[in-house]
């Protein structure tokens, strides 16, 4: 088997807008989203640690770093999947996220799992 599809994760994120705990007349855009986080590939591996870049439509860039997601570190077998759902908040009414979670497979070999770009929008803000 080819090294590379060994340590194959595979992230699916959706977004949504939630309108009740956001108060656009302060610039406050909550939004939550839910992370699908698959083992595609044929060896177990644990997510260690997250690193997120958000971005707002100002441009304005927040790094996030930390242990786990939702203080959880779940080891993958293959074709096991994690979905958890956090949250963030910015104050534009759109922007983007993308990142990588640091794992470790079982035989001690360090990968990042990239978190493709997804957007953050206010319905009806984008066409």
């Amino acid at each position: 088997m080819a090294e590379t599809s060994k340590y194959d994760i595979t992230v699916v994120p959706k977004s949504i807008y939630v309108e009740d705990q956001s108060d656009p007349s302060k610039d406050q855009y909550v939004f939550a989203y839910t992370i699908t986080i698959s083992n595609t590939g044929s060896i177990p591996a644990q997510l260690i640690s997250r690193h997120w870049i958000i971005t707002d439509a100002n441009g304005k860039v927040l790094e996030v770093k930390g242990l786990g997601v939702v203080g959880q570190q779940p080891l993958l077998k293959p074709g096991e999947s994690f979905e958890y759902t956090s949250g963030t908040h910015l104050e534009t009414a759109v922007g983007t996220m993308h990142g990588t979670y640091q794992m470790i497979a079982e035989d001690g070999q360090q990968f990042d799992a990239p978190i493709p770009s997804f957007t953050l929008s206010v319905p009806r803000v984008l066409h």
